[in-house]
Parts: C-alpha cells; sequence; structure tokens
C-alpha cells in the first residue's frame, strides 16, 4: 500500500512538481494536495469560518476626497467587510502535512468575454453582484450592474495563463476565487499563502491555501496582495485598487533607459553577436541558392536570379521564419552568407524595446509619432503618477493594455480604469499607452465612421549606411462599427484586426481605391503629402534604431537584410496657430509578416523584395527609397 501510494506521489509531482515549487507549496504538503484533487476534497469549511465586520467611517470634517470617495463605492456608507478566521478548535498547525486547502473558482472566463457572460450566464451576475458587494436584486442582467461589476471586479481577480500550446492558449486566464477565497483580506504579514494550480488530470485549475505559521482559533486568515515584491513604491501602486491613494510626487519622464538595460535583453534572448565581416562581393550574374521554410516565398518566388536549395548548408540566402540566434557562429564559418534579419532587431518589433528606442528622437518622453508609452515593469510608478495628474487635469485617460510581444490584438485590452491596468501587470509582461482619442477616421457607406489602420512594408537593406525602401502597394484594416469612446470592449469598434475572427466581416479596399475615396472625404489633406510625413516617421524610427552599436542598436551586420510590416493611424492634432492636422502614429512594428494579401493581388511582391535586398537592383520594383 505504501508503495502504491508512493508511485502515485512520485507521479503527481512529475507531472505537478515545476508547477508547486515555483509557487513555493511546501513538498511536506504535495501527498495531502494530491489526496484532496483525486477526491475533490473541500474541507476548509471544517476550519475556517467567514465573518462580517461592520465597518464605521470616522467622519472628517471638510474631507470631501473621502466623501466624494464613499459614494463612488457600489454601497456609499454601507458596504460589508468579511474576515476569514480559524474556527478549529485546535487551530492549524503548519507542520501538519494536512493543512493545505483547495479553493474552488466561482468565474472563470477572458477578459474580452466578461461582458458577455455577465450578460448570458444565467445567475452569473447574481452570485458576482453579492460577492463584490454590488447592489442588483433584479431577475434580468442590466448594463449598471453589469458595469459596476466590470469596474469591481478587478479587486477580486486573480489571473493564471498556460505555458504550453498556441498563442490564443496562451493568453491569460482570468478567475474570481469563491466566496472563501474571495473574502480573505490583505496584510503585509499574511497568515496564509495562495497559488493557482492547473490540475492536469481534470484539466481545471484550483488555487490552494496553506499557512505560514501556527494560527490559534480566532487569528485572522491573511494573504499578501503584493506577494513577492520587496520594493515599498511599487507595493504601494499594486495594492491601489484596495488602499487608494497618490502617487503625484513620482517624477513621471521615462527617459531612455541604460545600457545594462539593453545588455540584459541580449543575455535574456540567447543571441550571439557576429564578428565583423567585410560585405561578400558576387558575381553580377550569379544565381543564389534560397534555403527558407516560409511557404509564401516558396509559391511566389519566381526572379530567375534565384533557385532553392533544401540544403541548409548549401544556401546563399536563409530567409527562414523563426528567429535566428547563433550570429557569431554564421559570421564565423559562412560570412558570405546572407539573412533575412538583424541581430538585436527586437529593438523594433517588440512592444517595449520600440517605445524605449523611440525615445532618442525629439522629447524624452518619445516623439510625437508614437502614443506615450509606459513598461508596466519598468516604469509601474510613473505611469501611476502620469494617469493621476491626467486624472487631476481632466484630460482623457483611455489607455491600451498590450503584452511585450503578440502581435494580432491578443491580450490587448482598452480602459480608463486604473485598477485594470494595475492587475494587468500581474499577468503577462504589459506595456500601456495611450489610447488615440480622436483618430482619422474614414466612412464607410455601410456603417459609419470607422477606425482604419495602415500597413506599410519596409525593406531594411543595410544600417550603416543606413538603407530603407518601402512598398510601393500598402494595405488597410477597418473596423467594423462606427467609432465612439465607449463600449471599450466592443472588439469590432475598437479594433480593425478582422481576418483572425471566426464570422467577421473582413472589409477590403485597395489602396489605389483609398486614395481617391480618403482625398473625396479630406479634400484638404491629399494623400501625398500625407504620405511624405508617414516615409518621414519611417526615417526617423530606423535612424534612432541604429542610431548606437549593438546590443543598443540593430547591429550593423553586411549579411543582413530584413523585411518589416509597419501598423499605423493617424491622428488629429493642432499646431501653434490652431491648424488641425493629420500625425501618423505607429503602433508596431512586425518581423516576417504574413504577406499572403502581398503575393495574392501582386505577384511579383517577392520578386521585388528579393531584387532590392539581396541583388540591391531596384528598376522596375514597386519600391520607394526612403532613406
Amino acid at each position: 500500500m505504501a508503495g502504491e501510494r508512493a508511485a502515485e506521489l512520485g507521479a503527481f509531482a512529475a507531472l505537478h512538481g515545476p508547477a508547486l515549487r515555483a509557487s513555493g507549496v511546501p513538498v511536506r504538503y504535495w501527498d495531502s494536495l494530491r489526496r484532496k484533487l483525486e477526491g475533490e476534497v473541500f474541507d476548509a469549511g471544517e476550519f475556517f469560518g467567514i465573518m462580517q465586520v461592520e465597518e464605521v467611517e470616522e467622519e472628517e470634517e471638510g474631507d470631501e476626497e473621502v466623501e466624494e470617495e464613499l459614494k463612488k463605492k457600489p454601497n456609499p456608507g454601507n458596504e460589508p467587510c468579511f474576515k476569514v478566521i480559524v474556527t478549529h478548535e485546535n487551530g492549524l498547525q503548519a507542520s501538519d502535512p494536512n493543512s493545505i486547502f483547495l479553493i474552488d473558482h466561482a468565474w472563470t472566463y477572458h477578459v474580452e468575454h466578461a461582458h458577455q457572460q455577465l450578460l448570458q450566464v444565467p445567475g452569473l451576475l447574481h452570485r458576482m453582484a453579492n460577492l463584490m458587494g454590488v447592489d442588483f436584486h433584479g431577475e434580468v442582467p442590466d448594463e449598471g450592474s453589469i458595469e459596476q461589476v466590470l469596474q469591481e471586479m478587478w479587486k477580486y481577480n486573480q489571473t493564471y495563463q498556460l505555458s504550453q500550446g498556441t498563442a490564443e492558449e496562451k493568453v491569460p486566464v482570468w478567475y474570481i476565487m469563491d466566496e472563501f477565497g474571495s473574502r480573505i483580506q490583505h496584510s503585509d504579514e499574511p497568515t496564509f499563502a495562495t497559488a493557482p494550480l492547473f490540475y492536469m488530470s481534470q484539466q481545471i485549475a484550483y488555487t490552494v491555501l496553506w499557512p505560514l505559521r501556527d494560527l490559534e482559533t480566532g487569528d485572522e486568515v491573511t494573504r499578501d496582495y503584493a506577494y513577492g515584491e520587496t520594493d515599498c513604491l511599487i507595493r504601494k501602486c499594486m495594492l491601489l485598487p484596495w488602499a487608494p491613494a497618490e502617487v503625484l510626487d513620482v517624477n513621471y519622464s521615462t527617459p531612455e533607459p541604460s545600457e545594462d538595460h539593453y545588455q540584459a535583453i541580449l543575455n535574456e534572448n540567447k543571441e550571439k553577436l557576429p564578428v565583423a565581416i567585410s560585405p561578400p562581393v558576387y558575381d553580377k550574374n550569379k544565381i543564389f541558392k534560397v534555403y527558407t521554410d516560409i511557404q509564401q516565398v516558396l509559391n511566389n518566388l519566381k526572379h530567375p536570379r534565384f533557385v532553392f536549395t533544401d540544403d541548409e548548408r548549401d544556401a546563399d540566402i536563409l530567409y527562414n521564419f523563426s528567429h535566428f540566434k547563433d550570429y557569431r557562429s554564421l559570421s564565423e564559418e559562412r560570412p558570405h552568407v546572407m539573412l533575412n534579419q538583424f541581430p538585436c532587431e527586437n529593438l523594433l518589433t517588440v512592444k517595449d524595446c520600440l517605445a524605449s528606442i523611440s525615445r532618442r528622437v525629439g522629447r524624452p518622453d518619445g516623439p510625437r509619432w508614437l502614443p506615450r508609452t509606459f513598461n508596466l515593469h519598468t516604469e509601474f510608478p510613473q505611469f501611476i503618477s502620469y494617469f493621476q495628474q491626467r486624472e487631476r487635469r481632466g484630460e482623457d485617460n483611455h489607455w491600451i493594455c498590450k503584452p511585450w510581444n503578440l502581435a494580432r490584438s491578443l491580450d490587448t485590452h482598452i480602459t480608463n480604469n486604473l485598477n485594470n491596468i494595475i492587475r494587468h501587470r500581474e499577468s503577462s509582461p504589459k506595456v500601456v499607452s495611450k489610447y488615440i482619442e480622436n483618430p482619422v477616421l474614414f466612412q464607410r457607406e455601410d456603417v459609419g465612421m470607422v477606425k482604419f489602420d495602415i500597413r506599410y512594408v519596409v525593406l531594411l537593406r543595410s544600417v550603416n549606411p543606413l538603407k530603407l525602401y518601402v512598398y510601393d502597394v500598402f494595405w488597410l484594416r477597418f473596423s467594423n462599427r462606427a467609432f465612439s469612446l465607449d463600449e471599450l470592449d466592443d472588439y469590432e469598434k475598437h479594433f480593425t484586426v478582422m481576418n483572425y475572427a471566426p464570422d467577421v466581416t473582413l472589409k477590403q479596399v485597395h489602396c489605389d481605391e483609398f486614395i481617391l475615396l480618403f482625398e473625396n472625404q479630406y479634400p484638404e489633406y491629399p494623400w501625398t503629402t500625407v504620405q511624405v510625413d508617414i516615409f518621414k516617421v519611417f526615417a526617423e524610427l530606423f535612424q534612432a534604431a541604429s542610431a548606437k552599436p549593438a546590443p543598443f542598436g540593430i547591429c550593423d551586420y553586411t549579411s543582413s537584410r530584413a523585411v518589416y510590416a509597419i501598423d499605423l493611424m493617424l491622428k488629429w492634432d493642432t499646431t501653434r496657430d490652431g491648424k488641425s492636422i493629420m500625425l501618423p502614429q505607429i503602433l508596431e512594428v512586425n518581423f516576417n509578416p504574413d504577406c499572403d494579401r502581398a503575393c495574392k493581388y501582386h505577384p511579383t511582391f517577392f520578386n521585388d523584395v528579393f531584387s532590392t535586398l539581396f541583388l540591391d537592383e531596384t528598376d522596375n520594383c514597386h519600391v520607394t527609397c526612403i532613406v
């Protein structure tokens, strides 16, 4: 029997041990946890009880801010406060291997589905409203109550994400613990710890609870809402949803990070920089052998100077979909081999790095062509201060929260709720950028005035000297609903990426047709003038990205070439003399973009790309040199 139990524990530890160790769950609890998970044993009720505490607010004369804050609460002046206490007559011993407990999750969801689920799932709104102290007594969900829950839920939300799977499957999952778990209050000196655990056998997540010290009957169960953070200012910012405070004294300026920051990024990426090489010289009629794993290239590259090879070692050109890492070996062993990426190009294609290098242009906080952006990992207090300063001045405070390195608008959220942004910091690494509240819109006859963005494909031929081309055709993406600064979870109103969403209309307009329609809608803004400004922005961006040597800028490796897609919008701005102008706003830069539409409507696309990048011949190619 003992041998069988040991084997079962061994199998459990092999499957869940890494997650349990990462969460700090002591090994002495693992066997009991295994048995409780297998038997679905929820025995916390035998050891703990929920106690309601009547909080009496001390009145402060003349403190209008306190009164205003009270009015904002779901039940002003009468909000119930709950505590969880130890009720077992013998208390609880941390050394007891059974002192670990399962907490069920009342609601598990992705943020973009929260509103819809509160509206449609029977009983969900009622349960969440009761749990959060939101006043809702009706039978039919109403928008007012839903909105209150959506605002309040960030005080109760917890998160986890799967480490394996597709990009969609790795999007953080949010959950709210049941009434017992949600009543556990914060303490800087907690008596318990909690951690989410995804139980593989049932494919379900629970929260596990265990004591950090021995407790007696009547002792309170608390946990640290900012667990693991030791910096006092960061802790204060993390705890703002439960302990509102001002951090206006923090300087919200965000100068470019130090060189150590970029060195750390290089080390984390495990990229090995190349040695210096002489520029390779090729016979003017040479036929280049291309090794690629990109089907669009295999299907569409027809230029007579390029042939494909299945042997990577035999190739003159490596045109790969995935990121190349060992430039050092390539430069030492095969310096003549060209490839479709640059060392340290992540400084352009990863959103926090893009914001950092852009600060080399113009103002210390960044250029006018990039929305104000903060790295929530390294610039968290600065963002909070900036948000609160804008709030105090009555300025628009809509922000868009994005993962550093996901595309297609995955895990991207628009909000004016500070608590929402603070809690999103706990999921995956994020930047937060000022949401463009005054975009230039496009009139769709079937819909009205909608948001749109523009994708240009740029070709980087070399860094030193900087040679940058842009493909003469650009691509457009449109929202499907008329724009207004509300319904922030309405994807088809606020986002333009429709080609990955099922059952969603994909509006397509060729750039030539778009220019005619655009100039008809905005006759004072000829597209040629708008595009000159766009190309100037591209030039400034790549000049900034290549202004410093690697790893502080894109590496000057003479065998590197690259294709990037730059997504941008236009926003309205005003000059000093009061004239309205359209200002390009860069959204992101993409490595190895999807060129399906380019190949479909412009069959010579990859011929033009390869001729420009690898032959340095642009005659009869649909490209324009901008640097």
